[in-house]
């Protein structure tokens, strides 16, 4: 939970948004290590991994279902197995998830965990300052704010390929913060990009203060976490966004 003593949320003032934009320009994607001060990355971890009310989130036939804090863990084993099991089976062939989160942006809009120190960043990542290195780095001056959802991802978790794209909503990229250590990358979690012929184009493993931007529409996904990782992977995710 926030303290009096807790670092304010600041970008590292050593990047140059300017350099970070001719790469995102080039690729449509951008991997900025230490994107934090090292106080206000540390502060961020310690929240997601000490301090978050985890959900459980699951995609069903079209629909998205919400196990909110403890109620995976209230169903009966039986019964959880045979949720995963036909989560498994449409990720097969379509879209399908499986995985923690804490919807910030939500909470936040409804006066919930306000103490959360994830809601400092949510705040920051709709302030001018950020907005503005988005906009110089994204090359897009329409962006206007930033939604968020923390996110973990433990073995068993996964996010199959999908591109982002929801007309209405006006995403203009999307963007992950990773607050993960340390990881090995045969234990899964990879942020994966695709090429036209379904190959893997670029995979970003789960690193500790990095961002990850990309262009929406771009196809994505987070690989399946293995039973050989030892911990969580964890992250603070959104759409950079036109009002």
């Amino acid at each position: 939970m926030q303290s009096d003593t807790d670092p304010i949320v600041r970008l590292n003032p050593g990047l140059d948004p300017r350099t970070i934009a001719a790469v995102f320009a080039r690729h449509g994607r951008a991997h900025i290590p230490g994107i934090f001060p090292v106080d206000v990355a540390e502060r961020i971890h310690r929240a997601l991994v000490e301090e978050t009310p985890w959900s459980r989130v699951v995609s069903g036939t079209s629909r998205h279902y919400d196990f909110g804090p403890g109620g995976w863990e209230a169903i009966p084993a039986d019964k959880r197995r045979e949720i995963e099991q036909a989560v498994l089976a449409m990720g097969r062939t379509g879209f399908a998830y499986f995985y923690e989160n804490f919807p910030v942006a939500d909470l936040h809009a409804a006066g919930r965990n306000l103490e959360s120190y994830l809601m400092r960043v949510y705040e920051f990542l709709n302030s001018a300052e950020f907005l503005a290195f988005a906009r110089i780095v994204v090359g897009a001056p329409q962006i206007a704010l930033a939604d968020s959802q923390a996110t973990c991802y433990r073995p068993g978790d996964f996010l199959t390929q999908h591109d982002d794209l929801v007309v209405e909503k006006k995403r203009r990229a999307a963007y992950v913060f990773n607050f993960t250590r340390p990881w090995h990358a045969d234990w899964g979690g990879q942020l994966q990009f695709l090429d036209a012929d379904g190959h893997l184009a670029e995979g970003y493993t789960p690193a500790f203060n990095a961002l990850n931007l990309l262009r929406v529409p771009q196809p994505h996904s987070v690989s399946y976490v293995t039973p050989l990782a030892s911990g969580a992977r964890y992250s603070i995710t959104g759409w950079l966004r036109e009002r």
